[in-house]
């Protein structure tokens, strides 16, 4: 029995280390600050927000009137002697043009401006309830992939114990090679394991950084990864209708397609003539000055060739942005079933996991080691049946941040929070 002593050490250390919880550290980046910085930061989000300024301020130009024209002229000077004046009709001339266009043209232009402003300031939103869900989806991906880490080098560390332990009873004959070439495939394994896992972290936590506004090279704190309370997932029906009642993308689409009604009412009063009214002073050096008023209607003589084709093409665009409207409210309803679908399937196995599987999981180590002790079973049947644990540990980490990334998108999605 004295040969299984370092065995059963390394049996000890490997349960208590499984069992041991994730400290958080002192200078951990919460999703609270990370979504602050993203906000404030992120490059496209103030891209979209400098487009809704933008929009904005082409309201009052789209709803006013064309510019006034002035002219001066020196009218009727003789060819032959271009400085006289004694001519009747010789004058200096200041005309003023105005054009009015049909009644209700610039109201329908103004009202599509309002709505494409509106619907550019809806783009924002969505664009921030994405990037957030961005930011959600990254930092909950890098916070389970410390987790894992954890996991995979307090186990890496187990087995080199356990290779030297093998490697020196087989020197002396008290172990088969079997169990030292295991041991040493089973560290190899491992390493390769952590290899993959830690250039994902470095690799996601550059996109984090990018979402931040941050360098890429810039150096990533620790995470937070905490509990769930599944109990405080909203119903279906209440998560649809937030969505259809607050999503910031619909509310883009609804703005589109009253943006496109108001182009479609101005481009029916295209057919009708523009006004162009006129004011002309003539100044006659040698006799009285002279007034003339002007008034002038543009003729629609190409109408099948110009208005009525614009006229065609506002109802197209009407039509394709209220198909669009329609297909984003079935495509959000769609992804809130699939994704709440998802959050109560993480859940149902985060406790299903905890509650029946990892404790007999443990359960099955402890009997392992007691055989173990008694010579029933062998040490490598024992590190198998840990690793399951330690498995079925990463998988409720990997479980746990999937929940919480289907939340953050669930909130993008009904554009509030679902669970503060």
């Amino acid at each position: 029995m004295k040969r299984r002593l370092p065995y059963t050490a390394i049996a000890v250390a490997l349960l208590a280390a499984a069992a041991a919880p994730v400290v958080a550290q002192d200078d951990t980046l919460r999703l609270a600050d990370a979504l602050r910085i993203a906000r404030e930061s992120n490059p496209m989000l103030r891209a979209a927000r400098s487009a809704a300024e933008a929009a904005t301020a082409r309201i009052g130009p789209a709803g006013a009137l064309p510019d006034p024209q002035l002219q001066i002229g020196l009218m009727n000077r003789m060819a032959s002697d271009f400085g006289s004046t004694l001519d009747p009709m010789t004058m200096n001339q200041v005309q003023l043009m105005q054009m009015l266009p049909w009644p209700g043209k610039l109201g329908g232009a103004k009202r599509a401006a309002r709505h494409t402003a509106a619907a550019a300031r809806a783009d924002a939103d969505e664009q921030e309830r994405m990037l957030a869900a961005q930011v959600r989806m990254t930092y909950y991906e890098l916070a389970y992939a410390d987790r894992a880490l954890a996991v995979m080098h307090r186990t890496q560390e187990l087995l080199r114990d356990f290779r030297d332990v093998s490697t020196t009873m087989y020197a002396v004959g008290s172990a088969v090679q079997q169990d030292v070439l295991r041991a040493q495939v089973e560290v190899a394994r491992m390493r390769e394991e952590i290899t993959r896992m830690a250039q994902d972290r470095l690799a996601m936590g550059a996109r984090l950084n990018a979402l931040l506004g941050r360098s890429a090279f810039s150096v990533m704190a620790a995470l937070d990864l905490p509990e769930i309370d599944a109990s405080r997932l909203p119903a279906l029906d209440s998560l649809t209708a937030w969505a259809l009642l607050d999503r910031p993308a619909l509310r883009a689409g609804t703005e589109r397609v009253a943006a496109a009604e108001a182009s479609l009412s101005a481009a029916r009063r295209d057919v009708m003539p523009d006004f162009s009214l006129g004011v002309a002073y003539q100044h006659r050096p040698q006799f009285p000055a002279m007034l003339s008023l002007m008034v002038g209607v543009n003729v629609p003589l190409f109408a099948g060739a110009k208005q009525l084709p614009m006229r065609r093409q506002m109802a197209a665009m009407r039509d394709m942005a209220a198909a669009e409207l329609a297909n984003a409210r079935n495509e959000t309803v769609a992804r809130i079933v699939e994704i709440r679908a998802r959050a109560a399937q993480d859940a149902n196995l985060i406790a299903l996991y905890r509650g029946g599987v990892l404790p007999q999981a443990r359960a099955a180590v402890q009997a392992a080691l007691s055989s173990y002790r008694v010579g029933r079973v062998t040490f490598m049947q024992l590190v198998d049946n840990q690793m399951t644990v330690n498995r079925y540990d990463i998988e409720t980490a990997r479980l746990l941040a999937d929940y919480h990334q289907a939340v953050g998108e669930l909130t993008a999605l009904v554009g509030r929070e679902v669970q503060p």
